[in-house]
């Protein structure tokens, strides 16, 4: 139940602050980077823990290596420093893993879809700075191995990386987030920092994106592919910047990873500039007859996927609520709609979109009346509404309401089983996918009693490891599971949402095979370094920004700071605290600062809260009551005089105080 008070008031005071808590943040405060700490070594070499600094001295003589650890993912360019050596006939090779698992003397882990990838070697002829060339720069690792083989000696001074993440940005900039979070969960904290650190890692020059230049050539049926070639020279999107689906693998713009990836960035780092470049490079690359959308970015193949194609669009919607930049808005509106006409041209008779393409996240079984795709049409739709109503076309709109409408009737009709509780994936199955089933939540085709029963069925399959994505075999999605993360917190499943995230994610950061700093792209339900996907384990991306759903739902959801329209000109701040006794978190977006603060008192329903939206904006703010007493708010430096709202609640629901303005507040709750 919701209590509604309405209260209309305009705050003159926009403060900007420090972004605190700083020491969570894992992005370096300088481009050159040094290994922290020796992992192993083996062979005759001598002092090897001197290259953990800038000068040291470690002789490599005969076969021999060393691998380090730099203590987090991290990207970049090698420079060796040579001292000396036995003869001009020597060489050094340098090796790269992003997990302890594949570290080794022999080979990189992958980026092609079969075996390792190959040793990069110097040929080291005398004293001097040995540079490897930009398109050898590695996108994500955490151990490089420096390797000596055959006879005679070389004597290193130094081993460093220039850090190439986040390029547009400068060096002593690379650590000034725009947003922040913290609670007293140590776990969530780090789970937040480290989602917002991936996004970085995932941020490259667009002139170094993968080449694929084995793509359909070396695969999985190639067992002995042990020194595959790489490059990392193509051009993915104009620009100085672009936000790729992974640091290492693939560099290559997906709309799907967007979806998750881009919150998280407006939360962290708010580079706008940087989705602009990714959304533009593949309506750069959209069907001028028909309207179809690609499924990656240049230069993976031309191929037609029903869900990515709405997620570009779900990207462009993303950007309006995210900026309220409407003159960015006008100039796709064309091809915005000449896309959502392509994917409505699906809808059959029975209401929903016949799915006729298979691919997808990489999950089995996509086609026919599918309840993922049609949930995530449902919300493009919805947020079309949204982006024609903001720029005043309103020709579309009644025919999109129409269509919205029915698609959540046939979908209901024709998808949801009640003796499973859930829907299931299309009329031919029984399975009831995590996809498909998250989605709909997110979407809104359910009602209370549907979403409750969805959240309670999806955590009860969890395991040890996370939470499974059975339309994926053995996998576990942390792309999926991100978005289940939101539907448990839409469902008022606040305990689930955390449960999954400390369970799964921190899983992921903690294990010692992970990077323990960045999230990977999937695994096996067992634990297993393995994505069902592939066959190749040792190309499995470990920073993957579709893996870090927590980042923004963190700060939508538990801190409670929701954009609803236009950069923040609407807005709500609904905490959901959960068994956390204080969290806080903030961001910046066009408009200005939001922030919000939540504190849970000793005394049984005791609640305080302050928040602050920007000057000029108009909001809402929802207060969970657990007990009978008084809900006030108050303008925090006193201007306001009478401006306090006094709700006596006779038990335990939501109180919701709308019309408030821009400005700092405090709420807070006193039972009787």
């Amino acid at each position: 139940m919701k209590l509604l008070a309405s209260l209309t008031v305009f705050s003159l005071l926009s403060l900007s602050i420090a972004i605190p808590y700083e020491e969570y943040i894992l992005a370096p405060g300088s481009r050159t980077v040094y290994p922290v700490s020796v992992h192993n070594s083996n062979g005759s070499v001598s002092d090897p823990s001197s290259l953990t600094s800038s000068s040291g001295s470690s002789v490599f003589s005969n076969d021999a290596a060393t691998s380090y650890d730099f203590g987090k993912n991290i990207a970049g360019v090698v420079t060796l420093t040579i001292s000396s050596v036995s003869d001009s006939n020597q060489a050094i090779g340098v090796t790269f893993s992003e997990s302890s698992f594949w570290v080794s003397n022999k080979s990189c882990d992958a980026t092609a879809d079969a075996g390792k990838d190959e040793t990069l070697w110097f040929n080291v002829t005398g004293p001097g700075n040995y540079t490897a060339p930009r398109d050898k720069e590695r996108g994500g690792f955490r151990y490089m191995t420096l390797v000596h083989e055959g006879q005679g000696s070389v004597e290193v001074t130094a081993a460093e990386v220039e850090f190439t993440a986040m390029p547009h940005w400068e060096s002593e900039f690379l650590r000034n987030y725009s947003g922040y979070f913290h609670s007293d969960d140590e776990l969530l904290n780090r789970i937040w920092y480290a989602g917002a650190y991936t996004n970085q890692l995932c941020t490259i020059d667009p002139t170094h994106g993968d080449a694929l230049i084995h793509i359909r050539q070396i695969n999985s049926s190639v067992s002995d592919a042990t020194n595959v070639t790489w490059y990392y020279n193509t051009t993915i999107t104009n620009g100085t910047s672009a936000l790729v689906d992974g640091a290492k693998r693939d560099r290559l713009v997906w709309a799907g990873d967007m979806a998750i990836a881009v919150p998280g960035v407006v939360v962290s780092t708010n580079d706008v500039v940087t989705v602009e470049n990714s959304i533009n490079s593949l309506f750069d690359l959209q069907d001028p007859k028909t309207g179809a959308m690609p499924y990656a970015g240049r230069p993976f193949p031309s191929i037609f996927s029903a869900t990515y194609h709405l997620y570009s669009l779900i990207g462009v919607g993303d950007h309006y609520l995210y900026t309220g930049d409407v003159e960015y808005l006008k100039s796709l509106w064309p091809q915005y709609k000449a896309a959502l006409n392509y994917s409505l041209s699906s809808v059959d008779e029975s209401g929903l979109m016949n799915v006729t393409s298979p691919n997808d996240w990489l999950r089995f079984g996509m086609g026919g009346h599918n309840i993922e795709a049609n949930a995530i049409l449902h919300y493009t739709i919805n947020q079309a509404i949204s982006l024609a109503t903001a720029l005043n076309d309103t020709t579309p709109i009644a025919q999109w309401t129409s269509i919205a409408s029915t698609i959540k009737s046939s979908a209901n009709a024709l998808l949801w089983n009640d003796s499973l509780g859930m829907y299931i994936d299309n009329e031919t199955t029984t399975l009831t996918p995590q996809d498909g089933n998250s989605w709909a939540i997110v979407s809104n085709l359910t009602n209370s009693t549907q979403a409750s029963s969805i959240s309670q069925h999806l955590s009860s399959r969890w395991g040890p490891y996370g939470a499974p994505a059975i339309e994926a075999a053995d996998a576990v999605s942390p792309f999926i599971s991100g978005f289940e993360i939101q539907a448990h917190f839409l469902a008022s499943n606040t305990t689930a949402a955390l449960a999954l995230m400390r369970n799964m994610w921190g899983f992921m950061l903690d294990d010692p095979r992970m990077t323990n700093s960045t999230f990977i792209e999937g695994y096996s339900s067992s634990g297993e370094l393995h994505y069902a996907p592939y066959l190749n384990d040792a190309r499995i991306s470990h920073a993957h920004g579709w893996a870090t759903g927590p980042t923004s739902s963190l700060t939508f959801y538990v801190a409670g700071i929701q954009i609803l329209s236009a950069g923040g000109q609407t807005w709500r701040v609904a905490p959901n605290v959960g068994d956390l006794k204080t969290v806080e978190a903030g961001f910046s977006t066009s408009v200005g600062w939001f922030e919000s603060k939540v504190q849970v008192g000793d005394g049984q329903g005791e609640l305080r809260m302050e928040f602050e939206a920007p000057v000029g904006t108009m909001g809402e703010v929802v207060v969970p009551v657990a007990c009978e007493g008084n809900v006030t708010l108050s303008s925090v430096d006193g201007r306001f005089g009478d401006a306090v709202v006094l709700v006596e609640s006779e038990g335990s629901w939501d109180v919701a105080i709308d019309g408030v303005g821009g400005g700092k507040w405090a709420v807070s709750v006193a039972c009787n």
